[in-house]
């Protein structure tokens, strides 16, 4: 008489409910993510510059893909604007994180930096005025930099690099080498920085490639094979225009497997005036 009755079995009907209960809510966070990749791929094109500035004797095109995932998306940008003494500032980094609060900080990071450059000439100042900016707004985020001042006058490249992954050099006859010149910090992590300047005179036909991780590192791959697969590239068409050279460097991107975005940056120059490359 005391023995409980066993509880009674869900009929089809209650399974089938349960069901399509958990489907919807499926859908929903489904569509709600999708929303904001969405959001976060439509700031990443708003906010990355249109066409890039070149000048006689320089050639400059920029790539960039989202994940292979196509989860992580808005933290990479490239930039390149004229500066009021005439030279060309260039610019590529990398913002921890991703989705659509990496996109924000990623268009702050970039008008901070067009606005701080209209008054300071020096990449090193510029990044470090540009870190002191973000720290202001109390951002939770970081990034990584790097900063390029091109003179037309001089034919030299200044160049300044807040904790990025270091950029690859190609001379017109196939050379290649890593520039990984000395750097601070990356962006957004403490104040009164200072970012050593490099400066190089543009002796001969060549190039520089600048690029992010998601160009080089991937689950499996590390960083100096990306290296190596990027220099590989740059020297193998380091005679082809601007865009042909970002299209093959991008390509880099596939044998990492990426799992982050990725940009790339190319200068194609050639040899200072009154020299012969």
């Amino acid at each position: 008489m005391n023995r409980r009755r066993p509880p009674r079995s869900a009929s089809a009907d209650e399974l089938l409910t349960t069901l399509h209960q958990l489907t919807a809510r499926a859908r929903r966070e489904v569509e709600l993510h999708q929303a904001r990749v969405e959001l976060a791929e439509a700031l990443q094109r708003e906010m990355l510059p249109a066409h890039l500035p070149d000048l006689p004797g320089l050639r400059t095109a920029a790539r960039y893909t989202p994940a292979r995932s196509g989860l992580d998306i808005g933290g990479d940008w490239y930039d390149g604007f004229p500066l009021p003494d005439g030279s060309l500032g260039f610019a590529i980094g990398d913002v921890q994180g991703h989705d659509v609060e990496a996109a924000a900080f990623m268009g702050q990071i970039r008008i901070g930096m067009r606005a701080i450059a209209s008054t300071v000439a020096d990449p090193g100042e510029i990044i470090g005025q540009t870190n002191d900016l973000l720290l202001s707004v109390n951002s939770t985020l970081f990034a990584t930099c790097t900063f390029l001042r091109f003179d037309p006058v001089t034919w030299e490249i200044d160049s300044a690099r807040a904790g990025h992954v270091p950029a690859v050099w190609a001379s017109g006859d196939g050379r290649t080498g890593i520039i990984d010149d000395e750097g601070g910090l990356p962006l957004g992590i403490q104040e009164k920085q200072h970012y050593p300047v490099t400066r190089r005179r543009l002796t001969e036909e060549g190039a520089f490639v600048l690029i992010t991780d998601g160009v080089i590192e991937g689950p499996s791959f590390s960083i100096e094979k990306g290296l190596e697969a990027v220099m590989h590239r740059a020297g193998a068409h380091a005679g082809a225009d601007a865009d042909e050279l970002a299209d093959e460097i991008i390509k880099a991107a596939v044998l990492t497997g990426h799992q982050d975005d990725a940009a790339v940056l190319v200068l194609c120059h050639d040899s200072a005036p009154g020299r012969t490359a």
